[in-house]
């Protein structure tokens, strides 16, 4: 079950840069949850709301039964500039360049009105403006996936959980010699009798991880001064696999980031843990802690270049109005969330609603915002189906700044 699901996830972030900035901004999927701006800390249900706050397991009501999710997936890709394209087709420009250089006589490279002096010339040209568009340019990718089997008790519930995030990013370093170099060329195609056209120092990279999770969770009501307080844990078994994919940019083939040369691994152990009070009949609070044991992990060196993943507490609060049409919620992160040292952390805020006008249908909206500035901003919404209140079925989508895209689905079964 492990391989499947490690490379299920695999298999979605892949397909957009092998894996940016999970699941949606949180280390959970879960489509509900998602498609209300990414809360759910106080507003989960019992049967998925062990993926987001362990403490929802032990708020099961007397008819509920045994919850299976088979699965929760998302992903999300944020790409304004079309980036993954433009760095694949520098390929395309560089071999015309030196298709143009190996077709050049020495007379033509003094002879400004031959077709070969021409052809130097818009090649090093093209190649020259290739690489200005793509100066400071970045795109990133996120994906998740979670299977939950939640099995409720008065005394002490349970749930077998295994859930999965992933991220990448994929980035460039132009170098202004290279830039340099190419439009002398343009101007004098001669002036490449002093160059390699191997040495240009340009580079592409390509950072992704996948973390997944395999643990059991533990969840338990008190009452404490008439008020009902839910505490839950989840120790868990913790794999990493990381991705460095350093190369020219001339030679970048955004496929190949996956690749087991550019991949290492590593195993530990973590805990999630949560709490969630029932203030009234109409409100509650809640408070998670996903990964309360950081982690530091280092990738693999490729072209003298390494990058550090970190794995840090992520504490997140929320609160909770509902009824039996309406659920009004927010959520917001106390610590912020971290990932490769090479790129900047965010902090997020979502606030998000739920209309249920039939006892088998409701509607979903909420927004996300990253309070630091550095993830893009969405909208969220979504439906969900729960036919004879035995399958349910969500979906969701979103749609924010930098063309973020993203969409999710969820299937659970209860017994």
């Amino acid at each position: 079950m492990k391989k499947v699901f490690k490379f299920s996830v695999v298999s979605i972030a892949v397909s957009f840069f092998a894996a940016h900035q999970a699941s949606a901004a949180n280390t959970w999927t879960e489509a509900r949850s998602d498609a209300m701006g990414g809360t759910g800390v106080a507003a989960g249900s019992y049967g998925s709301g062990v993926l987001i706050n362990p403490a929802l397991l032990a708020k099961a009501k007397p008819d509920d039964g045994i919850t299976v999710i088979l699965p929760s997936i998302g992903a999300q890709i944020s790409d304004k500039d079309n980036l993954r394209d433009k760095i694949d087709d520098v390929s395309d420009d560089i071999n015309r360049y030196r298709s143009s250089l190996d077709d050049i006589n020495l007379f033509d490279l003094f002879n400004p009105t031959s077709s070969g002096y021409k052809q130097v010339s818009s090649a090093a040209g093209d190649l020259a403006s290739q690489l200005e568009s793509l100066k400071g340019k970045t795109a990133s990718g996120k994906a998740g996936g979670g299977i939950a089997v939640s099995i409720p008790n008065d005394t002490l519930s349970v749930a077998f959980v295994a859930k999965a995030n992933a991220r990448a990013r994929v980035s460039s370093y132009i170098d202004q010699g290279d830039i340099d170099m190419l439009r002398a060329v343009e101007k004098t195609p001669a002036t490449i009798l002093g160059v390699d056209p191997d040495n240009l120092k340009s580079k592409g990279f390509g950072r992704a991880a996948i973390v997944s999770d395999y643990g059991v969770a533990l969840a338990r009501q008190f009452d404490i001064s008439g008020v009902p307080v839910s505490v839950g844990i989840t120790p868990k078994l913790q794999k990493t696999w990381l991705y460095n994919y350093t190369v020219s940019i001339y030679n970048f083939n955004s496929d190949d980031i996956n690749s087991s040369r550019y991949r290492n691994d590593d195993t530990g152990f973590n805990v999630d843990a949560g709490l969630a009070a029932d203030f009234s009949e109409n409100w509650t609070v809640g408070l998670t802690g996903q990964n309360l044991f950081s982690r530091d992990i280092d990738t693999k060196e490729v072209d003298g270049v390494r990058d550090t993943y970190q794995i840090s507490p992520v504490v997140t609060a929320g609160v909770a109005w509902h009824t039996s049409l309406v659920t009004l919620t927010a959520d917001g992160d106390l610590t912020e969330t971290k990932g490769f040292k090479s790129e900047e952390n965010s902090q997020y805020v979502g606030v998000g609603a739920e209309v249920t006008p039939l006892s088998w249908l409701a509607v979903r909206a909420g927004y996300r915002a990253d309070v630091k500035n550095n993830d893009s901003n969405v909208f969220t919404a979504g439906v969900g189906f729960a036919p004879f209140n035995t399958v349910h079925v969500d979906l969701m989508g979103l749609y924010g700044e930098d063309e973020t895209w993203g969409a999710g689905a969820q299937l659970s079964v209860a017994f």
